[in-house]
């Protein structure tokens, strides 16, 4: 099945090379290959694409089983206190991608009590909502504007997962506003995927409205791992990643998507237990929680070095591609 039109415009604006519907029907290692490559002298870099030669699903041991809310809350608990110091977050408490379950709770001592995790895995959209907007788990409560919490199809199969929330997201409680929203949400059309109910929606009525209005394979739920803004924009702290974790944890357990997309370093810290570099983790599909998960950069980043913008639309082809191979609908 071709691309249309529109998206065509869409790849062309992003400056993206593209060619017909590689993920759909065909092996994409082939469409990779024929892909027209940018002008390296125009454009000031070496074209690069993926190394596809292990296949284009190349599977990473997942991070933890499906977890209970006991677990939720171990692991929570493991975390507090844990985090290394610098921007960079991977608590050593917890598994780095391969480990297993029984590694990352192995560590727990019984000093803290885990009932607000507990009580966070137990929650609806509702409730989660009004736990985030309610949040002073940290000092970032002081300084927001408005907490930014998810839009999009309570029961997407994709899940979009970013970093944290900018000055743009902050004033109208949306993640993935501003230029690097925009970017964000021509990507998804390219590949025939849009965001879904307005902005500011009740949870239950945007359900009911994404239910009426669209199949949940043709939307998005889109979401941060942290969602108040740090100030100034500056990067995530550990501990902030560790109070907000409880709160995307649950969120992926209610959306329960058929794959998630990583963008940016602090959301693939916080959901793969790992420091490599994106550049070294793009090109294959990892799991998290038995769920395929694709690395890839964020919008803020590619509207930084558009160079790398081709790099992030092989990234949508291969989950797009993971996608397909997955298990069936729910």
């Amino acid at each position: 099945m071709p691309l249309d039109r529109r998206q065509i415009a869409m790849l062309r604006e992003m400056g993206v090379p593209f060619w017909p519907a590689p993920w759909r029907g065909s092996d994409p290692a082939s469409h990779r290959a024929r892909a027209p490559q940018p002008d390296a002298a125009a454009e000031g870099v070496t074209p690069h694409l993926p190394d596809v030669s292990g296949g284009p699903v190349a599977s990473v041991a997942a991070v933890t089983s499906a977890a209970s809310a006991a677990q939720i809350a171990q692991a929570t608990h493991v975390m507090r206190g844990s985090g290394r110091a610098g921007s960079s977050w991977a608590p050593q408490a917890l598994p780095s991608v391969g480990q297993s379950e029984a590694a990352s709770t192995g560590g727990a001592s019984g000093s803290e009590s885990p009932s607000v995790a507990t009580s966070v895995a137990g929650m609806d959209w509702p409730a989660l909502q009004e736990a985030v907007r309610q949040c002073q788990a940290c000092a970032l409560c002081s300084s927001r504007t408005h907490t930014v919490f998810g839009v999009g199809h309570p029961r997407a199969h994709w899940m979009v997962v970013g970093e944290a929330p900018g000055e743009q997201e902050d004033l109208r409680g949306e993640p993935f506003v501003g230029p690097a929203g925009v970017l964000l949400d021509r990507m998804l059309a390219a590949v025939g995927l849009s965001r879904g109910p307005a902005p500011g929606a009740d949870p239950v009525d945007a359900a009911d409205a994404a239910d009426r209005e669209a199949d949940p394979s043709q939307r998005v739920y889109i979401t941060n791992t942290l969602k108040c803004r740090p100030p100034r924009n500056r990067n995530p702290e550990p501990q902030e990643m560790q109070r907000c974790e409880p709160f995307l944890q649950r969120q992926i357990a209610l959306v329960q998507p058929r794959l998630i997309l990583a963008m940016g370093r602090f959301a693939v810290q916080a959901l793969l237990r790992t420091d490599e570099a994106i550049g070294r983790l793009r090109g294959r599909v990892h799991r998290y929680q038995g769920v395929p998960l694709v690395v890839t950069y964020h919008p803020a980043y590619l509207l930084r070095n558009p160079a790398d913008k081709a790099k992030a639309w092989d990234d949508l082809c291969l989950a797009a591609q993971a996608l397909e191979t997955s298990d069936p609908p729910r």
